[in-house]
């Protein structure tokens, strides 16, 4: 390495002796910047290549973590409920451009069956439909025997049985089978509800949710019927569900050892008892416990004398919107429930069921 002295002090008067200092020369200098920028540059591939596939920004509202910005900002969307990017054919908007992009293809035809003219977004989502010409459904569960083109679709079902809710409200607790129930339920805690209902002026952050509102809550059109008792109901889910009395049938079973239940909310009190997994909500004034939020949140309403649901018609008033629902049956002048022995009808579900029971037996006699 080549330098050069040079003399400090020697420039000063009344200094007889010269104090040297060693400089490296020009070439010096820059061999050494040369070789830190080397090592600076070596040192931030290492650091982008540490912390490639981190997943270091999170989402302040469920928590899901992202390993760039623009995922989460694209993320953030579902809870906002912003959908920027518009179909200039039907007006529909989506969160992200693919999206938009894969739903023009059922405008352009691109992706066609030709079976039926279906249009769909992509190869992949042809793929699968044409499956249900075939009527191949290679997925089944090991439950109830009930087959699925997707496999996805049948790790969703298998939650029926096994009562997992791996989505769950950061704000009220409630959890979700999947993560599109979920978003469509954060937006119940929005303060952008334009969707009034004009016969109680509640709001809604989605017009399906005030349709079923009006259908259920206000409507006394009851279309479904069980078979067994003549039973009638709103909804086909509803048939559904009310069937199990009937037939015994116990779909919720635990992960954990053989039993099996008929309503999910026994299934949530066996494996908060029996293998203590769940969340325990005890009461502060009788210490009774509960399993689920909304069951909690009615019983401290009864300590407190408070009856939120009125009716229209007289000054009676309800803790829950069922008990309402029901008490306003007497005014509509409507007898929704019909014996499917003798036809004969009746103000409640209960009432028919005795007298099912009683028709049954005069029958057989």
């Amino acid at each position: 390495m080549s330098s050069v002295t040079v003399c400090v002090a020697c420039t000063r008067p009344g200094n007889s002796s010269c104090e040297v200092q060693i400089e490296a020369d020009s070439s010096d200098v820059h061999d050494n910047k040369s070789r830190r920028n080397i090592r600076t540059k070596r040192s931030s591939k290492v650091q982008k290549g540490n912390n490639r596939g981190k997943k270091q920004y999170r989402c302040t509202v469920c928590d899901k973590r992202f390993t760039t910005k623009q995922y989460l900002s694209v993320h953030s969307r579902k809870h906002t409920g912003e959908h920027p990017y518009s179909c200039s054919q039907c007006e529909k908007q989506f969160v992200t451009p693919s999206a938009l992009y894969a739903h023009k293809n059922t405008h352009t035809s691109k992706y066609k069956c030709t079976e039926c003219g279906k249009c769909c977004q992509d190869r992949y989502a042809l793929m699968v439909h044409r499956q249900s010409h075939l009527g191949q459904k290679p997925f089944e569960c090991t439950v109830c025997s009930k087959r699925f083109t997707r496999s996805h679709d049948l790790v969703t079902h298998s939650r029926i049985h096994s009562g997992e809710k791996p989505y769950r409200c950061y704000l009220c607790e409630k959890a979700f089978t999947q993560s599109g129930h979920l978003n469509s339920h954060m937006k119940v805690h929005m303060e952008h509800k334009p969707y009034k209902c004009s016969l109680c002026n509640k709001s809604f952050s989605q017009s399906s949710n005030l349709q079923t509102h009006v259908r259920h809550v206000h409507s006394d059109v009851r279309p479904y019927h069980c078979d067994y008792c003549g039973n009638m109901f709103k909804t086909q889910l509803q048939v559904q569900r009310h069937v199990r009395v009937h037939t015994g049938a116990k779909p919720y079973s635990c992960r954990h050892c053989s039993d099996c239940f008929m309503w999910y909310h026994q299934l949530r009190r066996h494996l908060l008892e029996s293998h203590n997994e769940g969340t325990r909500l005890t009461c502060d004034i009788c210490q009774k416990n509960f399993t689920n939020n909304r069951g909690f949140k009615i019983h401290l309403q009864r300590h407190e004398g408070v009856k939120p649901y009125v009716c229209s018609e007289c000054p009676k008033r309800f803790y829950t919107a069922y008990r309402l629902k029901l008490h306003q049956l007497v005014h509509s002048g409507v007898k929704s429930f019909a014996c499917g022995l003798c036809s004969k009808r009746f103000w409640y579900k209960q009432t028919v069921q005795y007298h099912f029971k009683r028709c049954a037996l005069k029958l057989s006699m």
